[in-house]
């Protein structure tokens, strides 16, 4: 698919969306009573569900604690329906493993890992259904997850991905967009500060086109943390109708 199409000369995107118009958003909190912390995010047709456990001992290797804070781990992985093709994807694939190591670098920068040394987190993501964005989708899941088990962040991490056509940058890509060959990038912010905590990017993009895309990037993570803000509002104020508070 030609980059061209992607965007009319109405400025009306594949899915009639405007460029810097993001996908539905809507997540719910606390869907696993099992895990410390647990939640259910819908971007647009991406599905994910993020479940963390912890802070708790360290396990496996002793060599891995760190003696002033706690070590994150990160596990990423598709459902084997998620996409159209029901290939069999492993956890330990290069994607995954390359996902889950972004996801770690992430949560590094955000969560307040030096009020519980020598002690592990672990944050595991499964995407349910797959239409693009899915390491922002990851993202915004795991933030509400994390803040679901009572673990102190230093702000919301927010995550959406940013293309590039006509010289107009398109905010939250959905799969048509991402595979349709054009610069894309995926940025993940602490809004309240401005703090970038991961950018990736695997296409070219000329020099004088990555300060737009930035901005539009840091734009769109500030209207997800909005919404991932409201969810854990409307979560406490259910949680406080229930145990009477």
């Amino acid at each position: 698919m030609a980059g061209l199409e992607l965007l009319s000369d109405q400025g009306y995107r594949l899915d009639g969306r405007k460029a810097t118009e993001l996908r539905k958003l809507q997540a719910r909190m606390g869907v696993f009573s099992q895990a410390d912390g647990s939640a259910y995010l819908e971007q647009g047709n991406t599905k994910a569900l993020a479940v963390v456990y912890g802070p708790h001992e360290m396990r496996g290797s002793r060599s891995r604690t760190l003696h002033d804070r706690a070590v994150i781990n990160c596990q990423y992985s598709m459902a084997t329906f998620s996409t159209a093709e029901r290939k069999r994807r492993p956890h330990g694939d290069r994607k995954s493993t390359e996902m889950s190591l972004h996801l770690k670098q992430t949560f590094e920068a955000a969560v307040m890992t030096q009020l519980y040394p020598r002690s592990q987190i672990d944050i595991y993501v499964k995407i349910l259904q797959s239409d693009g964005g899915n390491y922002s989708v990851c993202v915004n899941a795991a933030t509400l997850a994390v803040i679901d088990a009572g673990i102190p962040m230093r702000d919301y991490v927010c995550a959406c991905t940013v293309g590039f056509v006509d010289e107009t940058p398109l905010a939250d890509l959905c799969y048509a967009e991402e595979s349709g060959g054009i610069s894309s990038l995926a940025l993940a912010l602490l809004p309240r500060g401005g703090q970038i905590a991961l950018l990736q990017m695997d296409a070219r993009l000329h020099q004088d086109h990555l300060e737009t895309l930035i901005e539009a990037a840091m734009t769109a993570c500030k209207g997800v943390s909005k919404v991932l803000d409201e969810v854990v509002r409307q979560h406490l104020q259910e949680a406080s109708v229930l145990t009477g508070e």
